[in-house]
């Protein structure tokens, strides 16, 4: 790091002009590059020389300046061959950032030379069709709806403290929590080992040692160069004490960490999270170790999350902030008329939310019970407003500090550090605003409003569905059965095909993401599509070549004499035979995938890929259990 580079450019701080002159000042800065996000949550990146831009300044912020190959990205069914241009529209109400490759050394300055990434909206047939576009246009449908909505209301129970005719705008806040596996290369570790370390708690909140260490508080460091604030970060739940290596130094890293930073605006929350990917990336593996973010990089121990923390206030003409979810007595009350309705609206619109949070096999590998990741659409508020409680089993929590109402928000615990938090977040406001509306439009207190979302299941709500339960201050693993689970809070989708057919068979509540035409259908159609290309993509491709890897590791260990061993031996056997080997009597499990996913015969390939799940585990299991008396 250089006290003397240019790490990000504020929003709003500089005119075209000053801009100019600003980077004349850091000619280290070779190249611009425009992030559209597609609806996978892909960033793009091109490297335009410097001067183009400077000498065309103007042009870049009337837009279409770039054009990009929409059938390059995910655009599915949006942008396609036959009408593929993309026009890219800068965006200058968020920071900009500097990318330096520390790889590449400018001769003339001698510092790392670099690209600055400009956020950018895509643009189809003129019309928005990326990520950043849906949240941007849903959270002015959401603002102005807000806005109407309580002006019209007057007084709102647990809001009589505002007055409606005071607000000038309403701050949606955003904070995401960067959970993250790192290892050395080629590194691979016992599963039983991982368990044991993460059951006995060994790694959580260890302190960190060696290369990893350096690359955390690296990594920090570069989040505050680029003002995101960085609050904290340690090590996470899971992962293995390291050894010392034959170099002297540590090796064998195998550890889970977490990074946190400050919450800001919606869209700034969304943009930081990537460029707090690409730091992490660049700290660690400059120090020699490898990051990934998938959900569920090993299966059987810890996953890595991303809780989104999710606030809403109104700024109010003399530039004061209330928080919309806070009550005015914040000890007799959870939550406000607005707030009760914000995580009502989540929780009964989430079937149509959750394919925008779990949109892959690995996001779903992560969902699983015993592992802290939530699978129910559950709440918990605490067991009385003056103790706040932190319920970790539930999907949304309230998070809120008696003392401090500007606190006041929930955490979603669901998304994961591939989740698309642009759409995420934009489908988190949406549903909330369905909720609000009934509970204002209604004219409950908030009293009424919290009978409403802790009714017994059986009863009748005036807004949530019958046969349901939302609410749970109980550990949701532990003191329900699956039964009563899937029962009381809905069952869970297991792959990415049911995840999706929510949007079949929930077309009320998809017309709640697409009121105002914010998150217009189309657009909702191209990401399920996009997301069902890849899951049977990577299901066929992927999975089961993985899965055909590991039955061909499963190989015998034991003297054919030895009738123990030669009967765990068979079974292990027939069931590597059924998953993965065709005979002239039947097709292997794998086999049948393939077919059905050809046939496109879809609710079978997701029905199979279920059983093929549980039929690895157990081979997995038995394979261990007939290693083990081996001697």
């Amino acid at each position: 790091m250089s006290k003397d580079l240019l790490y990000y450019i504020p929003a709003g701080k500089y005119t075209n002009g000053q801009l100019v002159n600003l980077l004349k000042e850091h000619p280290e800065i070779k190249f611009v590059s425009l992030v559209g996000i597609d609806l996978a949550g892909n960033d793009t990146d091109e490297k335009i020389p410097i001067n183009l831009f400077l000498k065309d300044i103007e042009k870049f912020f009337l837009g279409g300046a770039v054009e990009t190959d929409g059938s390059s990205v995910v655009l599915t069914g949006v942008a396609t061959l036959n009408n593929a241009k993309v026009d890219m529209l800068v965006d200058p109400n968020v920071n900009w950032f500097i990318d330096y490759n520390w790889d590449s050394v400018d001769e003339e300055t001698g510092k790392p030379i670099g690209s600055l990434r400009i956020p950018a909206f895509l643009v189809h047939n003129g019309l928005r069709v990326d990520s950043r576009s849906v949240l941007a246009q849903s959270l002015e449908y959401v603002k102005g709806e807000i806005i109407g909505l309580l002006k019209k209301a007057g007084k709102v129970s647990g809001l009589e403290h505002l007055d409606p005719a005071e607000i000038d705008d309403i701050v949606f806040t955003v904070g995401t929590e960067l959970e993250f596996w790192v290892k050395t290369p080629d590194e691979a570790a016992e599963i039983e080992e991982l368990s044991a370390t993460q059951v006995m708690q060994e790694n959580y909140w260890a302190r960190a040692r060696g290369q990893a260490r350096t690359a955390l508080e690296e990594a920090i460091l570069m989040l505050g160069k680029y003002g995101l604030e960085p609050e904290m970060g340690h090590k996470e739940v899971g992962g293995l004490k390291a050894r010392i290596g034959e170099s002297g130094s540590l090796a064998h890293v195998v550890e889970q960490m977490e990074i946190d930073w400050r919450f800001t605006n919606a869209m700034q929350a969304a943009d930081n999270e990537l460029q707090a990917r690409i730091l992490v990336k660049e700290a660690f593996r400059k120090n020699g170790l490898e990051v990934t973010f998938k959900a569920k990089p090993i299966i059987g121990v810890a996953g890595s999350g991303e809780h989104t923390h999710v606030g809403m206030a109104a700024r109010l003409k003399s530039g004061k902030l209330v928080n919309l979810f806070a009550p005015g007595d914040m000890k007799g009350d959870f939550l406000s008329a607005v707030g009760y309705g914000a995580i009502m609206g989540l929780l009964k619109n989430y079937e149509v939310i959750n394919p925008f949070v779990s949109a892959t096999n690995d996001s779903l590998n992560r969902l699983k019970p015993g592992f802290e990741a939530p699978v129910c659409i559950v709440t918990s508020l605490g067991h009385s407003p003056a103790i706040p409680s932190r319920n970790r089993t539930i999907l949304a929590g309230l998070v809120r500090d008696v003392n401090n109402p500007l606190a006041t928000r929930f955490e979603v615990r669901a998304p994961n550090p591939f989740t698309n938090t642009y759409i995420a977040v934009a489908a988190f406001y949406l549903g909330m605003l369905d909720g609000i509306k009934a509970a204002v439009s209604a004219g409950k207190t908030t009293k009424e409003l919290e009978s409403e979302l802790s009714k017994e299941p059986s009863a009748e709500g005036f807004y949530l569905e019958k046969g349901r339960a939302y609410r749970s201050e109980h550990d949701v693993f532990e003191d329900y059965t699956a039964e009563e689970r899937d029962r009381l809070f809905s069952k869970p989708p297991a792959t990415v095909w049911e995840n999706m057919l929510g949007m079949e068979k929930y077309p009320q509540k998809v017309a709640v993401l697409t009121s105002g035409n914010a998150f217009r259908k189309e657009l909702i159609d191209a990401f399920v599509a996009g997301a069902l290309l890849r899951w049977r993509t990577e299901l066929v491709n992927r999975i089961i070549g993985e899965n055909c890897e590991l039955i061909k590791e499963c190989k015998p260990l034991h003297d054919a004499k030895d009738e123990v061993d030669e009967k765990a031996w068979q079974k292990v056997s027939a069931l590597r035979n059924y998953l993965a080997k065709d005979t002239t009597a039947a097709k292997s499990l794998f086999s049948r995938i393939r077919e059905a996913v050809a046939n496109a015969d879809y609710a079978v390939a997701s029905n199979m890929q279920i059983e093929m799940a549980a039929k690895m585990d157990e081979l997995k299991a038995m394979y261990c259990q007939y290693k083990r008396n081996i001697i």
